[in-house]
């Protein structure tokens, strides 16, 4: 028989929420040691790469792309977790998303900052970066426009103003909570976040337009994001990218593996800080409806593209076909169709089976997918291009690998580091749900949202 679920009160919330920010256990430490020196790695490798020499990638011809590029289009897409869903959401008033929406907006931050690494990393020599700020140089000659760097720096860069402005907006007030029941050091970096926040009618006022207005403004630069990014392929003239189908295709497949990433975050918040009463199944279940809506229509992008270029036979674009379908490609190609649709679509559509372990492993299984799925899009053509005497083959380098998997622990270093100064679900958005749900009850508002937080609550640390 399941647990009676307590009652909700102003104090029990504020102590269950801001508890993690000011009890550290021993547990943390060690993992945020170790998360710590997984992201040393990506710095190590990438300072032994610019003493060096781009060489130490392993760039060779014909595949001057590999995974850098992968895993940069990888949490570009990952990015698209938060924004767009809380954005959506918000939009469409869906009162489930509550306990979600910052674990969502964390997510594309942080992906975000983690994927706009890559171009750097691509550039080689990295103290040039400012060749790709569209501003005219010192011989008033402005920096070439068709180059797919100046697109991505542009569009991240756009993305990441809006997504840090979208993830800071609703954290003013909880920020303010904290001010005012933390002491030590805590105090005056709590009294900054807040802004002088006081809870005034006419400050919730300006609040709420204010995020509805970044709700709405932030899709079409979520979904204009992946677009440009499926343009540094699709305005190319290489076979299997210069398709019409890749701007759309992408960014299904960006918010297919972002509600994956946002489902195993929750997971672990979940479990990580004791959030079950906060995070139940119901949030599961319906995130993983929407997982199962992404797989079916990712399904159908990627059937569509693979039978275009079948039917069309043209013999560039057919060698690159059967590498992926029976030849050297042909192992990660039919794991990433299990990843992607095989595995999850039974689990996500029988009822029974969409419970919180098994849409946990079934999401698992998309972000490796959904890497594949952009190893596959990226190498087989670079190595076979249109000129069969140019065909080569491509093994990544020590440095590569050691760069793109430890920008994973950066990811979840920086995710972690945030939940332990910020609630990882919305303290005022919660008990407003509360609120609506009672009164959709048809029942008196609960007085216990009434007025100060009762002293002794929280416990804060120095």
């Amino acid at each position: 028989m399941a647990a009676e679920t307590p009652r909700f009160t102003e104090a029990r919330i504020n102590r269950d929420l801001l508890g993690p920010l000011f009890k550290t256990s021993a547990i943390y430490y060690v993992t945020t040691g170790f998360l710590l020196l997984v992201a040393m790695v990506v710095f190590v490798a990438w300072g032994l790469q610019l003493k060096y020499g781009i060489g130490m990638a392993g760039k060779n011809r014909p595949s001057y792309w590999g995974l850098y590029i992968t895993t940069f289009v990888f949490w570009i897409g990952i990015s698209h977790a938060g924004t767009l869903i809380s954005a959506i959401l918000r939009v469409v008033q869906a009162e489930w998303r509550r306990p979600i929406t910052r674990c969502a907006e964390a997510i594309t931050t942080f992906a975000l900052v983690t994927g706009s690494l890559f171009p750097l990393i691509h550039l080689g020599r990295a103290w040039l970066f400012y060749w790709m700020i569209p501003f005219p140089n010192s011989r008033h000659l402005w920096p070439n426009f068709q180059s797919p760097l100046m697109w991505d720096f542009i569009a991240i860069n756009t993305y990441l103003t809006g997504s840090v402005t979208y993830l800071y907006l609703p954290m003013i007030p909880d920020m303010a909570v904290a001010r005012d029941k933390s002491t030590g050091w805590r105090q005056p970096m709590y009294r900054t976040l807040a802004l002088g926040w006081r809870g005034t009618e006419r400050e919730w006022v300006r609040l709420e337009k204010a995020i509805s207005i970044m709700a709405l403004v932030i899709i079409p630069v979520a979904v204009s994001v992946h677009t440009i990014v499926s343009w540094d392929f699709a305005m190319t003239v290489m076979p299997m990218w210069h398709s019409t189908i890749f701007g759309p295709y992408f960014v299904v497949g960006a918010i297919f593996s972002g509600i994956a990433a946002l489902l195993i975050a929750m997971v672990m918040i979940r479990k990580y800080f004791k959030l079950e009463h906060y995070l139940q199944p119901v949030h599961f279940d319906n995130l993983a409806k929407m997982l199962l809506t992404m797989s079916l229509l990712w399904f159908y992008f990627t059937f569509t593209e693979y039978l275009v270029t079948w039917y069309g036979n043209e013999p560039a674009e057919m060698t690159v076909f059967w590498s992926k379908i029976s030849g050297r490609y042909a192992p990660m190609f039919w794991l990433m169709v299990i990843c992607n649709f095989i595995i999850p679509f039974p689990v996500l559509a029988i009822k029974k089976l969409r419970t919180i372990p098994l849409i946990f492993m079934a999401s698992c299984g998309i972000l490796v997918g959904m890497w594949l799925e952009r190893f596959l899009i990226i190498v087989p053509t670079l190595v076979h291009p249109y000129l069969p005497y140019n065909y080569g083959h491509y093994w990544p380098s020590y440095t590569e690998m050691a760069i793109a998997g430890g920008t994973l622990g950066f990811f979840v270093l920086m995710y972690f580091l945030f939940a332990k100064f910020s609630p990882m679900i919305s303290i005022w958005e919660y008990e407003e749900g509360l609120q609506v749900a009672s009164k959709h009850r048809g029942e008196l508002p609960d007085p216990t949202f009434v007025g100060q937080i009762a002293p002794g609550d929280v416990h804060p640390g120095h």
